[in-house]
């Protein structure tokens, strides 16, 4: 998706060749026009695929899930990190750990809101070692529903993460894949190389 590409690009910041900060417009601060646009990307590649519900994490896959969800018509569900004094029976849980945060916790879903009849398509922000992937497609095996697919807006496709996850038969849609990246520059697969 070259529009998402070029905002990486312009606005991201590399912090190391494993640290991509896109804190301007995608996980603190979003902008609205490019989670439409994403929205509307992974609506298209999975508009065949009998979605019902979307599933993601929070929080930083919540814009983007919402914008796919409004464009598909159904509903969005995040998986919560922390533990809720309204949300404590009748939950599917995994643990999901986080090298950037060097924590693990357990993300929660009600069984409210997946169930067998559900096609699921995960969405998240990132796609690095593919534990949150893995939490997410635990919990829609947990509620005995269907996985449509995994759609993730940036991959660090040097990471084991995605490879990981397309050898286990899982569709993966990415729609900015990174090849390698140091600061200052970052580079996609499918490009000229530039170095």
């Amino acid at each position: 998706m070259k529009q998402l590409e070029e905002k990486i690009k312009a606005d991201g910041r590399v912090l190391s060749e494993a640290v991509l900060k896109v804190d301007s417009f995608l996980n603190h601060q979003i902008d609205p026009a490019l989670m439409q646009a994403i929205g509307e990307e992974f609506a298209e590649r999975f508009k065949e695929a009998g979605v019902t519900k979307i599933l993601t994490i929070e929080s930083s896959g919540i814009a983007p899930a919402v914008m796919a969800g409004l464009t598909l018509g159904v509903p969005v569900v995040f998986a919560r990190k922390r533990k809720s004094l309204t949300l404590t029976d009748g939950l599917y849980t995994a643990p999901v750990h986080s090298f950037t945060k060097n924590e693990t916790n357990d993300i929660s879903v009600s069984h409210d809101f997946l169930g067998e009849s559900d096609v699921v398509m995960i969405i998240d922000d990132f796609l690095a070692n593919g534990q949150a992937a893995l939490g997410l497609l635990d919990i829609v095996e947990q509620a005995g529903a269907g996985c449509a697919g995994i759609g993730i807006v940036i991959e660090k496709g040097f990471q084991p993460g995605g490879k990981l996850l397309r050898d286990k038969g899982i569709r993966v849609e990415t729609l900015a894949n990174i090849k390698w990246m140091e600061p200052g520059h970052v580079e996609f697969y499918g490009e000229v190389p530039s170095r």
